[in-house]
């Protein structure tokens, strides 16, 4: 098969989702060298998973020129993009400019997926929609999820990040991790309300529990307000702020329990295999949320947020931190 590059944009969430895509292949296609033209964060991300063999980021300025009819091309990106058996495109190109460019610069196959999940397609998951494609290769998916493990360089950022926390909080036998953000405010439950589950829990679990607070840019806002909240409610917690995605996965891997909503932090937790509850408001859970076994979903009906209430969230969680549960 020679080299398949899969080029993709968007938040970590997007691009976890089209790994069941890239892990089809590489599955399948054990031969083929797999490249990632993408964002440098979830490059490394599937780099540390074993999933690709080399990445390149897209946030390179002459790669602009490819979105531009009858340009001159950059030499070197178009030998780039000749030396691959396959492309597999997300990128939104509603003229088809990257298209031409791509087939200009002598592209053979160009597989052009889905820049978007159709949220109207309930019985699809985004990774199967996103998958779809493949079956031009032959390549069918079955399991539409990623299950991810981490190399080494990561376990060990993982075991840096505890040895710098309070040795109280590290050893306390039930640590869950909790996201309180996603990309989009409008998928987020209050602070308040991931507050008191936390507060609830803790009373559940007397002097067992600690939070792995975990934030990255789309929470920078409010983060410190969250933990403030923690703070008075005197939890035990330790934060977990704009660590590198391996490094978060492998320290995901250690605790026992996921808490958050529809965001990428939430997808890459399910792939690390955590058991995870996910408060979902006004997205479709059927679409968005990940498929791995063990997620569980809350959400009200009408996807208002004001009807979900903590003590039920905690009394979920509760059930998922029994034995033979998940």
């Amino acid at each position: 098969m020679g080299k398949i590059l899969f080029i993709r944009g968007g938040a970590v969430g997007d691009f976890i989702l089209t790994l069941p895509a890239i892990a089809l292949a590489r599955e399948h296609l054990p031969d083929a060298e797999i490249e990632v033209l993408g964002y440098q964060p979830v490059i490394d991300l599937a780099r540390a998973a074993g999933l690709v063999h080399r990445g390149r980021t897209i946030e390179y300025g002459p790669l602009s020129s490819f979105f531009i009819p009858n340009t001159l091309l950059p030499p070197e990106l178009m030998d780039y993009f000749k030396s691959f058996s396959v492309v597999v495109s997300y990128l939104y190109d509603p003229d088809g400019f990257f298209r031409g460019n791509l087939e200009r610069s002598g592209v053979s196959t160009l597989i052009e997926g889905p820049h978007k999940v159709d949220e109207s397609l309930a019985d699809q998951p985004a990774a199967a929609q996103l998958a779809r494609p493949l079956e031009r290769l032959a390549l069918f998916l079955e399991k539409p999820y990623p299950e991810l493990s981490f190399d080494a360089a990561s376990e060990t950022a993982a075991e840096r990040f505890l040895a710098s926390t309070p040795p109280d909080s590290a050893s306390r036998p039930i640590q869950i991790a909790l996201h309180p953000g996603s990309g989009s405010p409008r998928k987020n439950w209050s602070l308040e309300g991931w507050a008191e589950t936390a507060a609830a829990l803790d009373r559940l679990f007397p002097g067992q529990v600690n939070y792995l607070v975990s934030s990255g840019e789309a929470e920078d806002r409010t983060v410190g307000a969250f933990l403030d909240l923690l703070r008075g409610r005197n939890l035990s917690f330790h934060h977990a702020a704009h660590l590198p995605l391996p490094a978060l996965g492998a320290l995901l891997r250690r605790c026992r329990l996921f808490l958050g909503h529809d965001s990428g932090i939430s997808h890459l937790a399910a792939a690390c295999g955590l058991p995870c509850l996910l408060v979902f408001g006004p997205t479709d859970p059927a679409v968005w949320a990940p498929q791995n076994p063990g997620v569980r979903v809350i959400r009200n009906a009408s996807g208002d947020f004001a009807e979900i209430l903590a003590d039920d969230v905690a009394e979920r969680a509760a059930t998922l931190l029994r034995p033979g549960v998940c």
